[in-house]
């Protein structure tokens, strides 16, 4: 019997951020000769998902932005049509047949997703699947300090989750089937996990914002988003040791490496 084991990359849009705070460390003058920027020096990114067709359950790792932003944050952002849908559509699946997400981390770009507004109705995008999320994430998203103020937007974004029966906090790393491994390893947040995969033709990892393009694998390029600096430096040298396929959160152009 063949058992169906697959990666799906899943373009869920686009949006722009801030060039100089994304590239951290990296001066102007070195990355304005390879990155294109419009006249906010915002450079334009992808929404990156992975679908993983894993025998009978279908697992989703992060939602996108979504379809709730205001008008003056779709301007701020430049953002771009909620893809996801669509998306999941080209590959012969709709969003009842997630029956799990894994959230990386919990920025509007990454959790938007989790709750959308259908029929002028805010209600869970992917109402049949568990959501993965790290206790410590959950919580700083919840009642952030005033470092983590601003990066979070529970009311919008969670709190339909949590309401649900759907939510699934874990603690550190955890093994969500035999080949697929959530771990915690801070940095870009407090509670970022990464996603592992150590199917038999395919090792890779789901590096997230550790990695979110491949302007960002040298390790002192670390996002000036990130709330620790050394914990990101020490995530992606682990990743970039474990000899495994490297999945981008948000490189416009490669979905791996």
């Amino acid at each position: 019997m063949t058992v169906t084991k697959r990666l799906i990359p899943i373009n869920a849009g686009y949006y722009s951020t801030d060039a100089g705070a994304a590239l951290g460390v990296l001066p102007r003058a070195i990355w304005e000769k390879r990155i294109s920027v419009d006249d906010l020096h915002r450079q334009k990114v992808r929404i990156n998902l992975l679908l993983i067709q894993y025998e009978d359950r279908l697992i989703l790792i992060d939602s996108g932005i979504g379809n709730k932003l205001i008008d003056k944050k779709k301007k701020i952002y430049n953002y771009a049509d909620f893809l996801l849908p669509a998306s999941l559509q080209e590959v012969g699946f709709s969003r009842f047949d997630i029956t799990d997400v894994i959230l990386t981390h919990l920025h509007f770009d990454h959790a938007g997703g989790i709750i959308s507004i259908f029929n002028d109705t805010p209600e869970l995008t992917f109402p049949n699947a568990r959501h993965w999320v790290q206790n410590s994430e959950w919580h700083i998203a919840k009642s952030p300090d005033e470092l983590n103020a601003a990066a979070y937007n529970y009311d919008e974004n969670l709190a339909l989750l949590e309401q649900s029966s759907k939510l699934k906090l874990i603690e550190g790393n955890y093994k969500l089937t035999d080949d697929i491994e959530l771990i915690k390893v801070g940095g870009h947040t407090v509670g970022f996990q990464i996603v592992k995969f150590t199917f038999k033709d395919d090792k890779a990892i789901f590096a997230g914002d550790i990695i979110p393009t491949r302007e960002h694998l040298p390790l002192p390029i670390i996002s000036a988003y990130d709330i620790s600096r050394k914990d990101t430096f020490y995530a992606k040298k682990m990743i970039l040791e474990s000899d495994s396929r490297i999945y981008f959160s948000h490189d416009i152009d490669v979905w791996s490496i």
